[in-house]
């Protein structure tokens, strides 16, 4: 069931949501190279604390950082810990925040020093197809037209579109009716209409759509070995188009 959000319940989410844009504002600048994906979660983790709010994916079904932290040919749920970051690299950090009982949830890719040219190019499209999606995430649309814009822009590129993990709805809950997928096809899929919140989040690989869980059972990693780019934003559906709720 699809949880639609008053005024006074989206003023409370954009807290969280501004909160969660500015953790990953923090995370972003710490990537660099000799830095660790667990200092960055440490961080992530104190100040979440200094502002009165809870990691939203801290012990989520078990996962045990403040944060995903995925690198190179990880995707996403890349669990922070030991791993130094080198020159070249690339970090997808996903960062949610809970606060005022809603969580905000926003995602996006930093590179560490100097990354290959086609690299360069995966983020920059992948990042440029999340606001194809949100543009489509008015009042009257469907979740389709979203995956769509997302799906036909990084393709534009030859671009892999992960199909086995997708958007969601974010709230109360952090996962949400409806399931927002970086795919589809235009006029197809819930419609969407005021109130609606929506973690859109296209999640693209260098090479080919497949991928695979590894042992960990959390860290989903590109079946080619390719990199892959994450970006995400919680959005609000309202009469007057989408809102981003997660810019600081």
């Amino acid at each position: 069931m699809v949880v639609l959000k008053n005024k006074t319940e989206l003023e409370r989410m954009r807290a969280a949501c501004i909160l969660s844009a500015q953790a990953l504002a923090l995370a972003g600048e710490m990537v660099r190279p000799g830095i660790t994906t667990g200092q960055i979660d440490k961080a992530i983790r104190r100040f979440a604390r200094l502002n009165g709010a809870r990691p939203s994916f801290l012990g989520y079904n078990g996962f045990p950082g403040s944060a995903c932290i995925s690198v190179n040919e990880q995707v996403i749920h890349g669990i922070p810990g030991g791993r130094v970051i080198m020159d070249g690299d690339i970090v997808s950090i996903d960062v949610g925040m809970f606060k005022n009982g809603f969580h905000g949830d926003n995602a996006a890719t930093f590179a560490a020093g100097d990354i290959p040219a086609d690299v360069k190019m995966l983020l920059e499209a992948t990042e440029e197809s999340l606001y194809k999606g949100i543009e489509k995430a008015f009042v009257g649309g469907r979740v389709g037209d979203i995956g769509h814009a997302v799906e036909t822009h990084v393709r534009g590129f030859g671009l892999g579109v992960v199909q086995d993990y997708i958007g969601h709805g974010v709230g109360k809950d952090l996962h949400e009716s409806p399931e927002v997928p970086n795919f589809g096809k235009p006029g197809r899929g819930a419609r969407l209409i005021p109130g609606m919140t929506l973690a859109i989040e296209p999640m693209v690989n260098l090479k080919g759509d497949g991928v695979k869980r590894l042992a960990d059972g959390w860290t989903i990693v590109t079946e080619s070995g390719s990199c892959s780019a994450h970006f995400e934003h919680t959005v609000a559906v309202t009469d007057n188009g989408p809102v981003i709720l997660t810019r600081p």
